[in-house]
């Protein structure tokens, strides 16, 4: 995404200015918005910063584990009456990584010097996303802020189990050709040449095949320093390209065309997206806020975008129900749901429905997955075993054959 250089007021009044991932000013002003921040100049900032970010990236201190924990251990200290301060104080002392002690310090430094939890949230980005510190607005405004946190303990952790769901069913296939790529690799640079040795000295015409894996053999093992240098520009050049918006805009749409993993990436976000809003509805967030927050929380930049047209609709005045259906990413039966929320008032509760929804259709996609990715793997697998032997054997039983005949 692009990065945008802005600055304005908090709520203090105070001026605050910062950089922000953003698709579009427009995006930016409603994330600078839901922090509570007043933008007064946003632009396009410096290119060396982004690019900066697009090729090296960063990290952040908190994992999507420890942000759960944070949420549960904080809610329930405020819960037992705690103050703020001495709640994040305890914390800091438990904390078993540096990284985590260093962030609650300086969320405890920015409570000293008079700001608001969610602001001093939103001066780690990385740490806790925009929605996060819209919500924790909301909690302080509201005075519900453990009940907020509550929620978005179960929110991360809904998100968590949808993670690794995914990741359990890519695990097998991922290991399967990781292993083939080093079977490939040692054939190549251990198997071949022995058999290349020995076809070079009895001088025979070689099949086509033999002398294509002949070739490449030669080309790696006398080569293996520019394959190695190829391999890295690949990598980091694909995760540059990944990290621009074009290219993620580009990928994103590729991968939900895939068969079986397309649908179940698909079900996936929009699952993310009805969990998300039900709970910034339930939490009181504004309807077009929320549905800006959350259309960055779907994990795809494709759906995003079109959820946005769900945003520009409710901003026009058009009914949610209108504004999903214009978008084509919703199944009939959700978008029924919707229908039915908004004319019973229940909107929240319908979401948190289609949520259960789309989360069944993922355990669906899922076990379809497994089932499909097997046989495909054992073709493939097959299908290279085949040429690797053809390749290699085929020469040798030429020579036999010759052998006989001559005998």
């Amino acid at each position: 995404m692009p990065t945008y250089s802005w600055s304005g007021r908090d709520t203090g009044g105070s001026s605050v200015a910062g950089t922000l991932d953003s698709s579009s000013p427009d995006m930016a002003a409603a994330t600078l918005a839901g922090r509570g921040i007043t933008p007064l100049k946003i632009e396009p900032a410096l290119e060396k910063a982004t690019e900066s970010k697009r090729w090296f990236g960063g990290s952040a201190n908190l994992s999507s584990t420890e942000l759960q924990l944070f949420s549960r251990q904080l809610q329930a200290l405020l819960r037992a009456g705690l103050p703020i301060m001495r709640a994040l104080g305890a914390m800091q002392e438990s904390a078993t990584r540096p990284t985590v002690g260093r962030v609650l310090g300086e969320l405890c430094a920015s409570l000293d010097q008079g700001r608001e939890l969610s602001t001093a949230m939103a001066r780690h980005p990385k740490d806790f996303p925009p929605l996060y510190v819209a919500l924790v607005r909301v909690g302080e405004q509201t005075g519900r802020l453990d009940e907020i946190l509550k929620r978005l303990a179960g929110w991360l952790e809904f998100e968590m189990k949808t993670r690794e769901r995914v990741r359990t069913a890519l695990r097998y296939p991922s290991f399967v050709m990781i292993a083939m790529a080093v079977a490939l690799i040692v054939v190549n640079v251990f198997v071949i040449p022995r058999f290349s040795a020995v076809y070079k000295s009895m001088k025979v015409d070689l099949p086509l095949m033999t002398q294509i894996l002949i070739g490449m053999s030669d080309f790696i093992v006398n080569f293996w320093p520019l394959v190695l240098a190829g391999c890295a520009l690949a990598v980091w050049s694909a995760r540059g390209w990944l990290a621009s918006r074009a290219g993620r805009l580009t990928w994103d749409r590729i991968v939900l065309r895939l068969p079986v993993i397309g649908r179940l990436l698909h079900n996936a976000a929009l699952g993310r997206f009805s969990r998300s809003l039900a709970l910034t509805l339930k939490s009181g967030l504004p309807a077009t806020q929320a549905i800006s927050l959350v259309a960055q929380a779907v994990g795809n930049e494709h759906i995003s975008q079109r959820l946005e047209r769900v945003r520009a609709g409710v901003e026009r005045g058009e009914s949610l129900l209108r504004s999903c259906a214009s978008t084509g990413v919703f199944t009939p039966i959700v978008l029924q749901m919707i229908a039915v929320g908004e004319e019973a008032g229940s909107l929240d509760e319908m979401l948190e429905h289609a949520a259960d929804f789309y989360e069944q259709d993922v355990e669906y996609d899922l076990q379809r997955m497994s089932a499909a990715i097997e046989p495909i793997l054992i073709l493939v697998l097959g299908g290279i075993v085949l040429v690797l032997a053809l390749g290699v054997f085929l020469p040798i039983w030429d020579l036999g054959k010759a052998a006989m005949g001559r005998g």
